[in-house]
C-alpha cells in the first residue's frame, strides 16, 4: 500500500514556538506539499499564531493554553487525512524523519514512534525519566517499547480517534496512546531518530509536573494490565504478614495487629486489581465492533 500526499494530515502542537516554527512548517510543506498541516497554537502569547497562517496552513487557536495533549486532540479532530502525522513545533523532531514513520504504517503497523537515540537533547532528567517509564511499560506489555514519551508518531486516524476520550490534556498524553495501543491489539513500530536541541523554553516544570510523571507509572499498569501491577502489590503484603507473624508467634506467642494490617492490605491490593481489570476492560469495549463508533471520536 501506498500513502497519496492527500491521505496524511500533519498537526503540530505549539505554544510560543514562533522562532523555530516558521523553518519546520517549510520543511513539512516542501516534503509533504500535497498534505493538510495544521497547527494547534495552544494560548500563544507570541507571533506563533501569525507566522502559521503566514505559512499558508490550517490554524486552530485556544483561548488559553489548555496543554499539549489537548492540543493534540483539537489537531485530530480537526484532521481529514486517514494518517495523522504529530510533531512538535519547537524545533526537535526534523521533517525528514516523516517517510520512515510513514513506511512502518505502509507495512502493516498503526501507529510508529520516533525513537529518541542517544545523545538526543532532552536533557539528562528526561531522558533518565523517560528510560524508567520505558522499561516498566515494556515489562508490563512484555515488548520492548523503545520511547514511551516521544510526541512524534504517526498513526491512523480513526485507531487515534478511538481513545481521545482516554488522553490527558497535559504532557502524558505518549504515554496513554502507546498503552492503550498495545492493550487493543494494534501493531506499534519504533523508528530511531535524532531528536535536536529545543529553541525557546520548556513548558515543562520538574516540580510542578514531578507528581504527574510518578502518576504515569500507575497509568501505564492500569491502562493496560491491572493486575499485573497490583498483584504484586498484593503478594508483598501478605508474605511481609507471613513473616512478622512467624516472627511474633515464634517469640511471644501471638497474632499482633500489625499482622492483621498486612493481611487486609494484601487482600484490599488484590480485590482493587480485580476492580481495576474489569473497568480497564471496560474501556475498550466495542472497538472491534462495527457498529459501534470509537468512543472518541
Amino acid at each position: 500500500m501506498t500513502l497519496a500526499p492527500k491521505q496524511i494530515s500533519v498537526v503540530i502542537p505549539a505554544r510560543n514556538e514562533a522562532v523555530p516554527l516558521a523553518t519546520l512548517l517549510a520543511e513539512v510543506r516542501l516534503l509533504l506539499p500535497a498534505a493538510e498541516i495544521i497547527v494547534v497554537d495552544d494560548g500563544s502569547t507570541d507571533a506563533t499564531r501569525a507566522i502559521a497562517a503566514a505559512a499558508g496552513v490550517q490554524v486552530i487557536s485556544h483561548p488559553y493554553p489548555k496543554g499539549n495533549g489537548a492540543a493534540i486532540k483539537t489537531g485530530a479532530r480537526a484532521a481529514t487525512g486517514e494518517i495523522i502525522v504529530f510533531m512538535d513545533g519547537d524545533g526537535q523532531h526534523q521533517a525528514e524523519d516523516i517517510p520512515r514513520l510513514l513506511e512502518k504504517l505502509t507495512a502493516g503497523y498503526d501507529m510508529a514512534v520516533g525513537a529518541r537515540v542517544r545523545g538526543s537533547h532532552a536533557g539528562v532528567h528526561r531522558a533518565v525519566a523517560n528510560d524508567v517509564f520505558s522499561r516498566f511499560a515494556s515489562w508490563m506489555v512484555m515488548q520492548k517499547i523503545e520511547d514511551l514519551t516521544s510526541g512524534f508518531r504517526a498513526v491512523r486516524a480513526n485507531k487515534f480517534r478511538q481513545f481521545l476520550y482516554l488522553l490527558p490534556n497535559g504532557f502524558s498524553y505518549p504515554t496513554t496512546i502507546t498503552m492503550s495501543f498495545f492493550r487493543a491489539g494494534y501493531g506499534v513500530a519504533y523508528v530511531p531518530i535524532h531528536a535536536l536541541e529545543r529553541q525557546g523554553r520548556s513548558h515543562i516544570r520538574p516540580l510542578r509536573d514531578g507528581v504527574r510523571f510518578l502518576l504515569i507509572i500507575i497509568k501505564i499498569g492500569t491502562l493496560y494490565s491491572p493486575q499485573k501491577l497490583f498483584l504484586p502489590i498484593s503478594a508483598s503484603f501478605f508474605l511481609t504478614g507471613i513473616c512478622y507473624y512467624a516472627y511474633t508467634y515464634l517469640s511471644s506467642g501471638r497474632f499482633t495487629n500489625m499482622s492483621a494490617l498486612m493481611f487486609i492490605s494484601a487482600i484490599l491490593s488484590f480485590l482493587i486489581g480485580i476492580v481495576s481489570e474489569q473497568i480497564s476492560a471496560l474501556h475498550y469495549k466495542g472497538i472491534d465492533d462495527p457498529r459501534e463508533p470509537g468512543q472518541g471520536g
